[in-house]
C-alpha cells in the first residue's frame, strides 16, 4: 500500500494511458466509486517511515462490522492460538500490523465496491483467497512485500464489478467472453465496450492511489507474453508472475483444471519467480490446507 515508485518507465506509460482514457477515450463514463475515507487514513498510517499503531488502531475501532471482522479474523483457525483475543489491540498483536492492515483494506474494499450482479457472486470470497495466496507466495521470496502482494490479489480483478455496475450490455459480454474459444476474455470486452477489466482496474488503484506498481501489474495481468520485458519494472512483473501462480493455486483447491493462461505462460511466470517444480509440488499442498483451513 506504499505509493512510491523509484523508475516508472512501463508505469508512468499506464498512468498517462489511464489519464487520456479516462479525459476523452473509452473510460469517461466509467464511475470509480470514492476511495474510503478510512482507507486513505490506513495509507497515509501505513506509509510512514515507522507505521503508527495508534492510528491504525483507531480506524480499526471506528467502525463496528470492521471491528468485529479483525476480531473474528485473529480468533480464526489460521491465527487462533491460546486463549480467544477480546479487544482491537490483542488482535493487532496476534495478526501484526501488515496482516492487521490486509484485512482492513479488504473490509474497506468491499464495501466501497458491493457484488449486486449473480454473475459475480464469491467475487470477494475468491478474492480474499487470492490474497492468502499472494502472501503465501510473497512470505517465500525474498524481497516481495507481503503486504503488496495480499493487495494486489485483493484487486487484481476489480475491473470486473465496477464495469458491471458502469457499462450497458456487460453481463452479455461476460457470458460471451466466457464462451468464445476464438478470442481471450479482454479481446472480448475489447471488441464490445473498446476497454477491458484490467484497464478498469488500474484506473480503480490510481483513483484510489494505490502503489503504482500494483496498478501496473492489474493493468498487465492479462498481457503476459510481455513477462519479463525489460520496459516494465522488475516488482510490476513478479505480481504479475505471483498472481498467475496464485489463480493456478486456487484452481487447483477448487479441483479445476488449468486455465489457458497457466497452460501458457506458466512456466515463464516460474522461471520469472525463480521456483522450481519440487518447491511448487510442495507449495500447492500447503497453500489448498491453508484455504480451506482459512
Amino acid at each position: 500500500m506504499t505509493t512510491t515508485d523509484l523508475a516508472p518507465t512501463r508505469t508512468l506509460a499506464i498512468q498517462q494511458e489511464l489519464d487520456q482514457a479516462r479525459a476523452k477515450g473509452p473510460l469517461q463514463h466509467i464511475v470509480i466509486p470514492p476511495c474510503p475515507e478510512l482507507l486513505t487514513r490506513l495509507q497515509k498510517a501505513m506509509a510512514a517511515g515507522e507505521p503508527d499503531l495508534n492510528e491504525v488502531a483507531r480506524i480499526a475501532s471506528s467502525d463496528v462490522a470492521m471491528s468485529a471482522t479483525l476480531l473474528r479474523s485473529a480468533n480464526g483457525p489460521l491465527y487462533a492460538s491460546g486463549q480467544p483475543v477480546q479487544s482491537i489491540g490483542q488482535a493487532m498483536n496476534r495478526l501484526g500490523l501488515t496482516d492487521t492492515a490486509a484485512i482492513l483494506t479488504g473490509f474497506l474494499a468491499q464495501n466501497a465496491i458491493r457484488i449486486t450482479s449473480p454473475q459475480l457472486q464469491g467475487f470477494w470470497e475468491r478474492a480474499t483467497k487470492r490474497a492468502l495466496a499472494m502472501a503465501f507466495i510473497a512470505k517465500r521470496l525474498p524481497g516481495m512485500s507481503p503486504d503488496l502482494a495480499y493487495t494486489y490479489g485483493l484487486f487484481c480483478h476489480v475491473g470486473l464489478p465496477v464495469m458491471m455496475q458502469s457499462v450497458k450490455g456487460y453481463v452479455g459480454t461476460m457470458v460471451e467472453a466466457q464462451a468464445r474459444v476464438d478470442r481471450s476474455y479482454v479481446a472480448t470486452e475489447n471488441a464490445n465496450h473498446r476497454t477491458d477489466h484490467a484497464v478498469v482496474g488500474a484506473l480503480v488503484a490510481r483513483v484510489w492511489r494505490l502503489s503504482p506498481s500494483l496498478m501496473a501489474a492489474i493493468r498487465l495481468h492479462h498481457d503476459l507474453a510481455a513477462l519479463g520485458d525489460r520496459f516494465t519494472e522488475p516488482e510490476v512483473h513478479t505480481l504479475v508472475a505471483a498472481g498467475l501462480l496464485a489463480d493456478h493455486l486456487l484452481r487447483l483447491q477448487e479441483g479445476l483444471p488449468p486455465e489457458k493462461e497457466w497452460t501458457v505462460y506458466g512456466a515463464k511466470a516460474l522461471a520469472w519467480l525463480q521456483i522450481s517444480a519440487d518447491e511448487l509440488a510442495v507449495w500447492e499442498d500447503e497453500v489448498m490446507e491453508m484455504l480451506e483451513i482459512g
